[in-house]
């Protein structure tokens, strides 16, 4: 529920095919990602994006055969730049809420997420209070919304730009626990001399998080793209990207 984020602003080209069929020849499908979601999307050490979000873009602009670019975008600007046609598509772990719906259309799911909190090894906590507990989440995300509605009047509530700026509070002890999306932290908490001093606290909960690649509202993107993620699903490709990163099932 996803770090490295290098000039989010600047584009970084993927080419996913020569010719189009599905898509228009003659346009460019343009991808956006935040690049600091590891493993979901990242920057890699010559700059690139990388992750699972980057891996399933590629699959599926094989398979609408199309010409496709990914950019790195923060991910304020990630709705805001998909309405203005700065790029035409987000697939950056976005979840499918009724607030996002309003703005943009969303494909089916590409896979699910859930929330849970983490905090340094061997502290316990009371999560149904955390009463005067400092406590951190990425802003806009469903975590921190989580926060707003059931700590904000009893916790003192952080929000950060990134989850790399939630994770340097919590190592240093700025912060007394965080709220995250349990997959990334999941690999986050096995990072040698910083994840693996904490540890997951009670289980993970809003599992019916779904996520999906958001488009312009009326874009026939969205079809497009639901027909070729049925194709990975039948051919196994989604699975051997999910392998990559999980030894489980995400979907």
């Amino acid at each position: 529920m996803n770090m490295k984020k290098l000039a989010l602003s600047s584009a970084v080209v993927l080419t996913a095919a020569v010719s189009s069929l599905s898509v228009n020849a003659a346009d460019t499908v343009r991808i956006a990602t935040e690049g600091a979601w590891a493993p979901f999307n990242y920057i890699d050490d010559q700059g690139k994006p990388q992750g699972f979000d980057v891996d399933i873009a590629w699959a599926l602009c094989e398979k609408m055969e199309a010409d496709c670019k990914v950019v790195t975008q923060d991910w304020d600007g990630l709705i805001p730049g998909l309405k203005v046609r700065k790029f035409d598509a987000i697939i950056a772990s976005m979840s499918i809420t009724e607030e996002r719906l309003r703005q943009v259309d969303f494909t089916n799911k590409y896979y699910s997420g859930g929330l849970r909190f983490l905090a340094p090894k061997g502290k316990e906590f009371n999560l149904e209070e955390l009463d005067g507990k400092v406590i951190g989440a990425q802003r806009a995300t469903l975590a921190a919304q989580y926060l707003e509605d059931n700590f904000m009047d009893k916790s003192d509530i952080k929000f950060y730009d990134t989850q790399d700026s939630v994770y340097l509070d919590l190592i240093s002890g700025r912060l007394d626990i965080v709220l995250s999306d349990e997959l990334p932290t999941y690999d986050w908490l096995k990072t040698s001399g910083n994840g693996d001093k904490f540890e997951f606290k009670g289980k993970s909960f809003k599992k019916e998080d779904e996520i999906g690649i958001a488009v312009r509202k009326g874009d026939d993107l969205k079809e497009k793209f639901n027909k070729a993620l049925d194709e990975i699903m039948e051919d196994g490709t989604y699975q051997k990207i999910n392998a990559k990163y999980f030894p489980f099932s995400i979907y």
